[in-house]
């Protein structure tokens, strides 16, 4: 076993790893989160029978109330549609308007976006707003037919909104702070294909990823809760250029899918390739940062070297979001470039009276 490898396990804190036996059940997911909950800035549909006092559509209130006319606010944060028809019930007969309960009907027209706070084992810990759709993402029709609904207030959005999970999170225990309570969540299946825990989030709802302080190569791939991509900051220039396009460093080899390995990104930037003795000692480095302590790291690499041990994953590390990598020229490509750019000036120059090229 690799040295670096052992270290890495020994300092891996205890929880589920994303492989473990059983991952991906879904877990236990309490009663109070189950469902479709209501936010602030919901808006309702709700009838009462034939009773245009009360009929009509409502916005949930920045305070979590459902406010009607004539009834105390109803309690709306957190609770289903069904709880508010229960409580409306009731308010109805002890206000006197109903002797029993009426018919009664409350929907759920449009979700409103949410803002959370994700913190923990994510690139880019901070609150973000989750669920917000423009004009043009709006289904009409669906609204029209009460029930319009969204993924985009699910925990999962909330967790890629920042940043995505980083290697060292435990997945097994993502806790939820909701209203004094702290809930326990199991999201491992969403590696797998199988049924994991992505509730519908309320405004100020806080999320926290625990990390084990350890690299779990099996986070290292794209998924639901993962970096959307990586975008790389690169340099591969044999001389000084007039700009990126005629390097060919552009849009399409400055982003790369999450799970990118080093040696990929060098091909990627055509750093590989040529002669081979003029590319025999070229090199690439990586400037990266260590997720766990934020240190920054930097690796050099002999390209040929690195193709040679392309299977040792020590000397092929991931790509992280935000890394930097630069290529450097052999030692026989500067000569050819010095030699290059002297016959360029021998063709070039004025030629003095003995046939050599002029001075200034």
């Amino acid at each position: 076993m690799l040295v670096s490898t052992r270290m890495n396990a020994e300092s891996c804190r205890p929880g589920g790893g994303v492989g473990d036996a059983g991952a991906g059940k879904g877990g236990l997911v309490a009663l109070s989160l189950r469902g479709e909950r209501l936010s602030r800035d919901d808006l309702l549909d709700i009838r009462v029978g034939d009773d245009e006092t009360f009929n009509g559509d409502y916005v949930i209130s920045r305070d979590g109330l459902l406010k009607m006319p004539f009834l105390p606010p109803i309690p709306a944060q957190g609770r289903t549609t069904n709880d508010i028809e229960q409580e409306l019930g009731r308010l109805l007969r002890e206000g006197g308007f109903y002797d029993s309960t009426p018919r009664l009907s409350v929907r759920l027209v449009d979700m409103a976006s949410v803002a959370v706070a994700v913190s923990g084992a994510v690139f880019e810990p901070h609150s973000v707003e989750v669920g917000v759709r423009s004009g043009a993402d709006i289904d009409r029709a669906r609204q029209a037919a009460i029930g319009a609904s969204t993924e985009g207030r699910n925990l999962s959005t909330a967790l890629r909104a920042a940043g995505g999970v980083r290697p060292d999170a435990d997945l097994s225990r993502i806790e939820l702070h909701r209203a004094g309570h702290r809930h326990i969540l199991d999201l491992r299946g969403v590696f797998h294909g199988r049924h994991a825990t992505d509730i519908v989030l309320l405004a100020g709802d806080e999320i926290v990823v625990p990390s084990r302080q350890c690299f779990q190569d099996e986070l290292m791939r794209p998924g639901p809760i993962s970096p959307p991509g990586i975008s790389l900051f690169l340099s591969n220039l044999t001389q000084p250029a007039t700009g990126n396009a005629p390097s060919a460093i552009g849009r399409e080899v400055r982003e790369v899918p999450y799970g990118t390995r080093f040696m990929q990104a060098v091909v990627n930037t055509n750093c590989v390739g040529g002669a081979r003795a003029s590319s025999a000692h070229r090199s690439a480095v990586l400037f990266t940062r260590d997720p766990l302590t934020g240190v920054s790291v930097v690796i050099e690499r002999s390209i040929e070297d690195q193709l040679r041990r392309a299977d040792r994953d020590d000397y092929d590390p991931y790509l992280l979001p935000g890394d930097s990598i630069a290529c450097y020229d052999s030692r026989v490509t500067n000569l050819a470039e010095i030699g290059t750019g002297g016959r360029r000036r021998r063709r070039g120059g004025p030629a003095d009276p003995l046939g050599g090229p002029s001075v200034p």
